[in-house]
């Protein structure tokens, strides 16, 4: 038994993320299981809807070619068009993504749109979202994807066919992210986790259920939905752009969200720099720029994943096994309900065990992330910083 007051510290600590990390296994929506994916061989619609691809594209000469010839390659059974919108580029991204068509022949199904200057009040994504939906004519569904997804060939015939035999109003899936180096290994599986266990998906996926959430590199959206839901125009503004129009299309239809496990996110990250942009850059406004929800973030971060750490290393050095005990036990449960979203991306298994090493770099970016929000430079990406981003999530 504990004969300390650290000892007993120590203890209740553990005891209390024992408790935390068993309610998330038992009663938050299976998160962990992983589960949620588009599988091949499902029923398919008796008539295809047409779709338009919309691609903003900033300065993306190393990926266009990739992300405009998987698009247009596609095994789609119906009408399919694609829009890249060069957002002003310099890198000549234009003229590859028009090359890369060519090459396939298939020139005649791509058209390049100029993005024109962005106006106050939106971020440069969603207005060049918004100069591209504005050339689409009429077609049933709008494919958003990013310039550096590189879609399996059947991507798009299966995300149309759950949209349309399971009547969902948008179907997204969360790319396979880049993580092969060790940085990437030990931060992207986690991260995933993380949004899972933020916005559970099989949570998302009920029609009985408000949750609601989007990946933005790959959202399949019916158009007069989005349209009903107040169009670009109404998340003109959100950093967090998918989940925001989630939460809208939700409001009034069904919405789905898996995990995609042959579509990729062809970027790399610039290590652990380029990861710790990419998080700072939205998790502050995730937590609606609240203090308060900071402050129980960090505290939830230490008790769910670092104090099992300290409790098991402390306890076997201090005889106190029973805080070691409740801190090992803590750790098995943590690594099994991580373990099959880890398997998707398959690092060694000594690095799954960096967990709680995770958790504790990805706090620190969220502090750092509230540090530049006050500091005036937060939401910056691809050289524009959005002060003005509006605070909301998917909930």
């Amino acid at each position: 038994m504990p004969d300390n007051a650290l000892d007993w510290t120590l203890t209740g600590l553990a005891g209390l993320s024992l408790l935390i990390w068993l309610y998330l296994l038992l009663f938050h929506g299976r998160f962990w299981l992983a589960n949620q994916r588009l599988g091949a061989g499902g029923p398919e619609p008796a008539a295809w809807p047409s779709v338009t691809a919309v691609v903003p594209a900033r300065d993306e000469a190393e990926v266009i070619a990739r992300a405009v010839t998987s698009l247009l390659s596609q095994d789609y059974p119906g009408e399919f068009h694609l829009i890249v919108v060069d957002d002003g580029s310099s890198d000549g991204t234009a003229t590859i993504a028009r090359q890369a068509a060519e090459a396939i022949g298939a020139g005649n199904r791509l058209t390049i749109v100029s993005g024109t200057p962005l106006p106050d009040g939106w971020t440069g994504k969603m207005w060049a979202v918004a100069n591209g939906v504005r050339e689409v004519g009429n077609p049933d569904y709008l494919l958003l994807t990013d310039a550096d997804i590189e879609h399996h060939g059947s991507n798009l015939r299966r995300l149309a066919a759950k949209a349309v035999t399971d009547e969902r109003d948008m179907v997204s899936l969360m790319v396979r992210l880049h993580a092969s180096s060790f940085w990437e290994r030990l931060l992207i599986p986690a991260f995933v986790f993380f949004f899972q266990k933020l916005y559970p998906f099989p949570r998302v996926n009920s029609r009985t259920s408000a949750m609601a959430g989007a990946a933005g590199g790959c959202v399949l959206v019916r158009k007069t939905a989005l349209e009903d839901a107040g169009g670009i125009e109404a998340i003109g503004s959100a950093l967090i752009d998918d989940c925001a129009l989630a939460r809208r299309i939700k409001k009034k239809g069904a919405i789905w969200l898996g995990l995609a496990e042959n579509t990729f996110s062809i970027r790399p990250y610039d290590g652990l720099p380029g990861i710790w942009r990419m998080v700072a850059r939205t998790a502050f406004t995730q937590l609606n720029f609240s203090t308060l929800l900071l402050l129980g973030t960090l505290v939830g971060m230490v008790v769910i994943y670092l104090a099992p750490v300290v409790t098991l290393i402390w306890g076997a050095i201090a005889g106190a096994w029973l805080a070691a005990g409740l801190g090992g036990s803590v750790l098995i449960l943590m690594l099994a309900a991580y373990w099959p979203t880890a398997r998707l991306y398959g690092p060694p298994f000594p690095e799954v065990l960096l967990l709680p090493f995770a958790g504790l770099l990805y706090t620190l970016m969220t502090v750092d992330s509230a540090l530049k929000h006050w500091r005036g430079t937060g939401g910056g990406w691809k050289g524009r910083t959005y002060t003005g981003a509006t605070p909301y999530g998917c909930k």
